[in-house]
């Protein structure tokens, strides 16, 4: 984990994971966010464009593939990954709900936070997209691969960056925080600082990112990112899927696969979105229904214990 100033560890074996349900896929060694006081200190900094790769934004094609998966692939995949196994969303109870207001609504929020160097983060994007569009629309999508810096894990792994993103729903709300581009920084040992997390979202962050609420979880391996709040019910550490199943397929590949449910890069895709529907459901109270009820999000609700 790096500290400030940012020090590089030893890189992990590729396929190094950490247990949480089936598997959870971490960022280790040079993919592991910032330890909690070089946050604070950069939290009231506001954001940094310095050293960020030019912003692409993500074609129509692509938005539209991602978006509109149909959902007879929903239901054929269900929560089936022949090829690579699938880390469901982690529930916790008792705990504040995560909200946020949305003009004069107060929506759940989902709040993720991750980095655009981070192939864990590159992979957990679309299964995010993915379900989220089962709820509303995202604007903004930008294309982003991760890092390809030398000992990277996964290098280049095709994914979408959500810095310039915004999110419309009647149903939830979706806050993001892209910490660190992916450009090399040699002033600081690490990578530019991109976006900085709000107060709320750090204490969200510092407290539930932690060996007390994510099983299998080691106190070395806290502030793993990806990190997704659902809510405060459900948590996601680290990618659902190694990031392993990506390399060497381009995203329009990917996109375009999305409506083949025989595909396995697909498959671990929509399985992963099912699981995170069936967790947004809870937070929806089942809206809406057509989506809520359908068999996927049903094979997921079983999987997770949710009625």
């Amino acid at each position: 984990m790096a500290k400030k100033p940012p020090t590089k560890r030893t890189p992990a074996p590729v396929n190094t994971g950490r247990p949480a349900g089936l598997f959870t896929w971490v960022a280790v060694g040079l993919v592991v966010v910032v330890v909690a006081a070089l946050v604070i200190i950069k939290v009231a900094t506001g954001s940094s464009s310095t050293g960020a790769t030019a912003y692409q934004a993500t074609s129509a094609t692509v938005v539209s593939e991602v978006s509109k998966v149909p959902a007879s692939v929903f239901n054929t995949v269900g929560v089936k990954s022949p090829a690579v196994p699938i880390s469901p969303p982690i529930p916790v109870k008792g705990q504040p709900a995560l909200t946020a207001k949305t003009g004069t609504a107060t929506l759940p929020e989902v709040f993720y936070l991750g980095a655009e160097y981070c192939p864990f983060c590159a992979a957990e994007r679309w299964p995010t997209i993915v379900a989220l569009s089962r709820f509303g629309t995202f604007s903004g999508l930008g294309d982003m691969i991760s890092s390809t810096k030398p000992g990277e894990a996964y290098p280049g792994t095709p994914t979408f960056t959500f810095v310039k993103a915004h999110y419309k729903s009647k149903y939830l709300a979706f806050k993001s925080v892209e910490q660190y581009t992916n450009v090399w920084d040699n002033a600081t040992n690490f990578y530019y600082t991109l976006q900085n997390p709000s107060k709320t979202e750090l204490a969200d962050f510092q407290k539930y990112d932690t060996s007390k609420y994510i099983p299998g979880m080691t106190s070395q391996q806290n502030y793993s990112i990806p990190f997704v709040s659902i809510g405060n019910r459900f948590l996601i550490s680290g990618a659902s899927f190694t990031p392993q199943l990506l390399a060497g397929v381009s995203r329009d590949t990917i996109a375009a696969g999305l409506s083949d449910p025989t595909n396995p890069v697909t498959a671990a895709i929509v399985a992963t979105a099912n699981y995170e529907t069936a967790a947004y459901c809870v937070l929806t109270k089942n809206q809406p229904s057509t989506v809520c009820a359908s068999p996927g999000v049903k094979a997921a609700k079983k999987a997770l214990g949710i009625k």
